[in-house]
């Protein structure tokens, strides 16, 4: 019963950055962790970012720490992906899911529910 909405995806040189949102609606969703993935043409689906859903952790794929940041707002039902110093190799469709517990999970077989993603392209 959980609706996973990205948004906030588009067009944007080398070294600019994006903010992207998933919204949530149906159960609870304070209670559950919160991560991002992303996946490219030809690529596997990998992970990005995850919080837990008491806010208190978060974990970040090596190839985007220092630069990307995850937040959430509760009561907005949203989670945030802020992107810095954005690089091609960023380029991919970003995916929200939603995780049923506060262990911040890093495997796409851990996320209960997803959302239909959301298209990043970074030009060179």
């Amino acid at each position: 019963q959980v609706q996973l909405l990205e948004s906030g995806g588009g067009l944007v040189q080398a070294g600019g950055s994006l903010r992207l949102s998933c919204a949530a609606s149906g159960r609870t969703f304070s209670r559950y962790a919160m991560g991002w993935f992303r996946q490219a043409p030809g690529k596997e689906r990998e992970f990005v970012a995850v919080i837990s859903w008491s806010g208190g952790r978060t974990n970040y794929a090596n190839s985007v720490k220092g630069r990307f940041t995850i937040s959430r707002d509760n009561a907005k039902n949203t989670v945030y992906l802020h992107m810095n110093s954005l690089k091609p190799e960023d380029t991919a469709v970003y995916y929200c899911a939603a995780d049923r517990g506060n262990v911040v999970h890093t495997t796409v077989a851990w996320y209960d529910y997803w959302g239909q993603g959301t298209q990043v392209t970074v030009s060179s």
